[in-house]
């Protein structure tokens, strides 16, 4: 094995596509616990560009390798049972600590988990973030039931293209909000019950007929700023959303007078504090759920350009486009693909 790898890192923070350059760095070595992982792919989420920008929940202390998730090889145990267990197979790469966007990392053994053959590269690359995302927030947090009916903006994203099929898998409906109507037709191919566009300011306008007038029990928005406080206004007796994401920027305006009467409730999701709070049978079920709802295809994701460690701008900069086909992923390892 050579001694050194290519690795892409950003030295301060910033527009991911001016920041990011390709290093030659050592190989690591794991400690006790960890594994060295030899890389293959890993995905360009709106996570690693707001990790990049400095403006993500768990901050960046620059020179730092983005990439929290993908998939890769375990090269070597650093010691410990599970280490030890895991070394020669391919496995989810679930990565807080040293980045994913290289030819070689180290972690915790905690942190990778094998996954079946029969799960394609690219699909393994992008096992955990968007998947658990969506299964988490509708069936464990929001615990959407049989009949619900539930409201989401950003409905094209790749979270949100997996909300709709969940929906149909576990018997609930979506309600879709999308800002581009060119996306219209392809939600309801999906299975999206209702797909709406338009203004953010006209959504409860749209969601109160769909709703006889009572509003809704579940809504989820990754948005932030307008957006927001526009689902919160759909919300009905009760009615609970989850706000999971910033893409905005912008702070939300909130009424408390709408929120005491009824009882409603706003609150925020962030996986990576979830998991932190789960014990490890809960995370062995829930990597089962996954493993099963991959391989039927509800919780597949739509895969878009490749791009190679060399290409590190163009991935940043297609990942960020509105309206783009799929998942951009990086090919660290092409003899796979």
């Amino acid at each position: 094995m050579n001694k050194n790898m290519k690795s892409i890192v950003f030295s301060e923070c910033g527009s991911p596509e001016k920041v990011l350059h390709l290093e030659e760095k050592e190989i690591p070595s794991p400690k006790h616990g960890e594994v060295l992982v030899r890389m293959i792919a890993s995905p360009v989420n709106p996570s690693d560009i707001l990790f990049i920008q400095g403006n993500y929940g768990l901050k960046a202390t620059p020179p730092a390798t983005p990439g929290f998730e993908g998939v890769g090889i375990v090269e070597k145990s650093g010691g410990g049972f599970l280490g030890n267990w895991v070394v020669g197979k391919r496995v989810a790469v679930l990565n807080d600590r040293t980045g994913n966007w290289s030819e070689y990392t180290t972690l915790p053994s905690r942190q990778v988990r094998p996954i079946p053959s029969a799960i394609s590269v690219s699909q393994a690359a992008c096992y955990f973030v968007n998947p658990a995302t969506a299964l988490i927030m509708t069936n464990r947090v929001l615990g959407v039931p049989r009949g619900g009916i539930l409201l989401q903006t950003a409905a094209a994203s790749a979270v949100g293209k997996m909300i709709i099929r969940l929906g149909k898998h576990l018997g609930f409906q979506t309600i879709n909000h999308v800002r581009n109507p060119d996306h219209i037709d392809h939600l309801k191919s999906l299975g999206g019950d209702f797909v709406i566009s338009g203004p953010i300011e006209s959504l409860r306008d749209q969601v109160l007929p769909i709703t006889s007038g009572k509003g809704v029990s579940y809504a989820l928005d990754p948005i932030g700023g307008e957006s927001a406080s526009a689902v919160i206004s759909c919300l009905g007796q009760r009615g609970k959303v989850l706000l999971y994401g910033l893409l905005s920027g912008q702070k939300t305006s909130i009424d408390p007078r709408f929120l005491i009467t009824g009882s409603k409730i706003i609150q925020g999701f962030w996986l990576t504090d979830y998991v932190k709070s789960q014990s490890i049978l809960s995370m062995l079920r829930l990597f089962r759920q996954l493993n099963h709802l991959i391989l039927s295809g509800i919780l597949q994701t739509e895969i878009g350009t490749c791009f190679p460690l060399e290409k590190i701008q163009e991935a940043v900069l297609e990942a960020q486009q509105n309206g783009k086909p799929g998942k951009v992923i990086l090919q660290i390892d092409p003899k796979y693909f």
